[in-house]
């Protein structure tokens, strides 16, 4: 029996890019996003050790993107279940506050909450 989906299923991970901002060079995706560090998912693995200067495309509604920009840290990096994928994690090092806001608006977005009930 078919059900119709109650909730439309978003994939983070094909829609924000992580790119290096140092050589403009894309990195790969958005895998996950907290307020401590972030998960990129590549199509080669990422090294471990050095900080990066990423910068992050969020589009933006009219159009265009927002650009924010981060310094992390890979503190690991392994092959994702996705043959040919990687996912590394970064700590963040430094980031603005647009960052922090991006993030309440994914966790925002993607939670479920209680429907409010007339009276």
């Amino acid at each position: 029996m078919f059900i119709e989906r109650q909730i439309d299923r978003h994939q983070l991970p094909y829609v924000l890019k992580v790119f290096n901002r140092l050589t403009d060079q894309e990195i790969g995706y958005l895998g996950n996003a907290s307020e401590d560090g972030l998960m990129v998912i590549s199509q080669l693995p990422i090294m471990v050790g050095p900080d990066f200067d990423l910068q992050l495309r969020v589009p933006l509604a009219g159009g265009g993107y927002q650009f924010i920009n981060l310094t992390a840290s890979c503190l690991w990096s392994r092959e994702d279940q996705t043959p040919g994928h990687f996912d590394a994690g970064f700590m963040l090092l430094q980031a603005p506050r647009e960052y922090d806001e991006f993030v309440r608006s994914l966790r925002d977005f993607f939670s479920f909450k209680p429907m409010n009930e007339s009276a």
